[in-house]
């Protein structure tokens, strides 16, 4: 299934929120979205988190760069909690989703926003201990001119938490007892044409090796280190996992009308439709597993 920022994994919405189509964005439905995937990958970016201690135990000051309505940026303040945190996203909706859960929690002196594009609105950052990076780089059309403005904001010693990469989640088994097996192997190809056309519009689309320790290097970071992190929800379900399930293969079906094959699509409509027993709102059988990749690099 396809996913968005605030999950770590394949983001097909990712580049709603980064400012390219902001027009047509039901706010009110993304941003709980956002929270429920979130929720869902918090283990995941717990462990994440973690690891990072060994670059940054107590950080002063973190952004969450393609922060979304914050649910990262909250989670970090949890596990620094020494730390200010500052959510960075273009999108002012979700900005004032965090803003009101500052206020919620009591957080308001400890996680602060600040509405900004990539790369253009990076000099407005102040120098922080610790930039993370989720699956925000590759909606930048350069790259590489976006991780040497990053690094900049780094103060010396700081580090950057690149997260790109990982693997397509799987969510289902091969053969789902109808229609022709390796739905999603083909949905993969679909999801690479489709984020080939998306990086190709980009203003100032540049084509770069996606060599991402190599990429840091070139922008005066040094590679601290590449770890991949299991997310693995096995079946049963909880409600929330079928839920955010359901709308990403319901998103995707609307992203590859085009690319997916006539059988492909009645097998999908199969799986959306709720009073289908062999559908995702019934199946005893689905479950989600995918692996975020994270490179660090730190200013010398």
């Amino acid at each position: 299934m396809a996913h968005d920022h605030e999950h770590d994994e394949h983001d097909h919405e990712h580049g709603h929120t980064h400012g390219h189509h902001h027009d047509d964005i039901d706010w009110a439905t993304m941003g709980p979205m956002l929270e429920r995937n979130a929720k869902l990958a918090a283990p995941q970016n717990r462990e994440i988190a973690a690891w990072l201690r060994e670059w940054q135990p107590e950080p002063t000051l973190i952004a969450d760069v393609g922060s979304g309505s914050g649910s990262i940026s909250f989670l970090l303040a949890e596990i620094f909690p020494k730390a200010e945190v500052i959510a960075v996203d273009p999108a002012e909706p979700l900005l004032e989703r965090a803003r009101e859960r500052a206020a919620r929690e009591g957080l308001t002196d400890r996680v602060s926003t600040l509405q900004a594009e990539l790369p253009e609105g990076i000099g407005e950052l102040p120098h922080a201990d610790l930039l993370w990076i989720g699956r925000a780089l590759h909606h930048v059309g350069d790259q590489e001119a976006a991780l040497a403005a990053l690094a900049d904001r780094l103060s010396p010693g700081g580090a950057i938490a690149l997260l790109e990469g990982g693997l397509a989640p799987r969510s289902l088994p091969r053969d789902i007892g109808f229609g022709r097996p390796g739905l999603q192997t083909r949905c993969d190809l679909a999801d690479e044409k489709w984020f080939t056309q998306m990086r190709a519009e980009l203003p100032g689309a540049k084509t770069v090796t996606e060599d991402w320790p190599t990429l840091l290097t070139e922008a005066g970071l040094r590679h601290a280190g590449t770890r991949s992190f299991l997310l693995d929800l096995p079946a049963p379900l909880s409600e929330d996992a079928r839920a955010h399930l359901i709308s990403e293969l319901s998103r995707r079906r609307e992203m590859h009308e085009d690319t997916l094959d006539a059988d492909d699509l009645t097998t999908v409509d199969r799986l959306l439709d709720a009073n289908d027993p062999k559908s995702l709102h019934h199946r005893p059988d689905v479950f989600l597993l995918s692996v975020q990749t994270v490179h660090v690099g730190v200013r010398a």
